[in-house]
Order: C-alpha cells, then structure tokens, then sequence
C-alpha cells in the first residue's frame, strides 16, 4: 500500500501540571528528516521523541512542535524546593543587615527564577516522560493514518495514467510493422528515382538495405522494456514497505525508453503517441515524488 510523504496529525493531553498540544507536518523529502520543536521542560526527551519518529516513518521532513500550558493541578510535582528554601534564607538575611521587615510572601517567592522551572535532562519524572510520550504517539498515529488515506489516493491516481499508458505502447505496437513496411517502400522507390533504370544496384543489395533500416527501426526491443516497467510499477505499487525511489527510478527508465522509440521511428503517429506517453510519465514523475 502506498503512503503519501504529505500529511498532518495533531492530539493533546495531560502530563503531570501540564496540558500539551503536539502537532507533525510532513512535507516531500528525499530521506527522513525531523525537526523537533519541544518546550524547555521537555527538551531531555528529543533522543527518545526523534527514535519514535524515525520508528513510524521511512521519508519525509518531519516538524514535530509541541506546545505546554501549565494547569492548576499537578503544579508543585517541578517546584525546586531547595532552591525556594535559599532564596528565602538569602532574602531574611538581606533584611537583617539592612534592618528591615522580611515580608516576602509565597505567590512572591515562586515568581522568583528557578521556583517553578523546566526541568533539567536528568530531572524529568519517569511519568511525565511516558505520558509525553504517549500524546506523541498519538499524534504520530494520526499523521500515518493521513498519509495512508493520501497514498490511497494517489495510487488510484497512478494507475489510471499506467492504464493510458499501456493503452498507447499497444498502439505504437500495432502500428510498427506498417511502419517498417512503409520505411522500406520509401527507400526502394528513392533507390529507384535516384539510379533509374539503368542501376547496377542488385536485388541482393538492396535487400540488404532495406533489412539495415528495418533493423534500425526496430523498436520491439524498447516496447517490451517499456511493458515490462509498467508491470514492475504495478507491482512495486503493491508492497508494504516504502517504494518511492523504486518507482522514480522506474519512471525514469519509461522515460528512456520512450525517447529512444521517438527518435528511432519516423512516423507522424508514432510521434504523436510517443508525446502522449511522455506526458502520463511526467503525470507519474510528479506523483511518484509524494511516495514515501
């Protein structure tokens, strides 16, 4: 099944005295690449939070942003206790040598930087990282099952210009023997205009000729390569695993092989079919760069 690299997923919940909001974009990239955006006191979990990431997806550039709110519950579970305790110590003993009242209230004190602060890497409680972690995963979720629906979208996509296609390459097929047989008329009444009837040109040597042009306007070679590469792109298009660069791949030998019959066969219909095919591989090219 194919997934599209283009997505977004978004969930939110508690963890501990916080209320998080976590939103993934993916955009088209050659390989994965994540960029995390977490608030300072969560920033001890970007290893873990980049390893989930890279864990559901194979392609893309990832933005991953997460935005914290402290809540009202939960608040005294990242209080630097020690730190209040000095700040208050500190400020009575200012006020002794300064003879003055050592009034400093609570809302005062944990207004003071560092009270109620992030948490250090080696500081955050095992809870609130499964917590964190499990509202990232829910988001993750959501932005596999987008990518899954666009992909879905876009097979159907891909394969109605592979259907076109095959419909055209069985067009040229049919058409090349009349061609080949059209080639050699030409050839031998130009042989004819050009020597007269006086030409020393024997039968055999003209034979000869005209098996050369044949030969070299045989496409049949270049038609086969090109079913068979519609073949193998249906088929890519059926497995589970990221495909995206099989199929630029493919598409870039269907490109190869039609310009080669192009510029191989002279004929206004075959040009014309051969215009129509590098269109639906162009079609193809821009949708198989949305494949993870």
């Amino acid at each position: 099944m194919l997934k599209s690299m283009t997505g977004f997923g978004t969930a939110s919940g508690h963890v501990g005295p916080f209320h998080v909001r976590v939103e993934l974009r993916s955009v088209n990239h050659r390989h994965l690449q994540a960029k995390l955006r977490l608030p300072p006191e969560f920033s001890a979990l970007e290893p873990e939070v980049e390893a989930l990431v890279r864990k559901s997806l194979e392609r893309g550039t990832i933005t991953l942003s997460v935005s914290s709110e402290r809540i009202a519950h939960g608040g005294a579970a990242l209080l630097d206790r020690a730190l209040a305790r000095q700040y208050l110590a500190q400020a009575r003993e200012l006020a002794g040598e300064l003879g003055l009242a050592s009034e400093i209230g609570l809302a005062q004190l944990l207004a003071l930087p560092g009270v109620v602060a992030p948490t250090s890497a080696g500081e955050l409680p095992d809870k609130l990282r499964a917590e964190l972690l499990a509202v990232i995963r829910k988001a993750l979720e959501t932005l596999v099952e987008m990518r899954a629906a666009e992909g879905r979208a876009l097979a159907e996509d891909l394969r109605g210009n592979l259907g076109a296609l095959a419909v055209l390459i069985a067009r040229i097929e049919k058409r090349m023997p009349k061609v080949v047989r059209q080639q050699q008329k030409n050839l031998r009444r130009r042989v004819e205009e050009l020597l007269g009837p006086s030409s020393e040109l024997s039968p055999g040597d003209l034979a000869r000729e005209l098996a050369l042009l044949a030969d070299r306007s045989d496409v049949a070679e270049e038609l086969a390569r090109l079913k068979s590469h519609v073949a193998q792109f249906e088929s890519e298009m059926r497995r589970s695993d990221s495909v995206g660069r099989r199929l630029d791949f493919l598409v870039q030998e269907l490109l190869r092989e039609v310009n080669t019959i192009a510029s191989k066969c002279n004929d206004a219909d075959v040009a014309h079919w051969s215009v129509d095919i590098k269109a639906r591989i162009e079609r193809l090219r821009e949708q198989v760069q949305n494949i993870e």
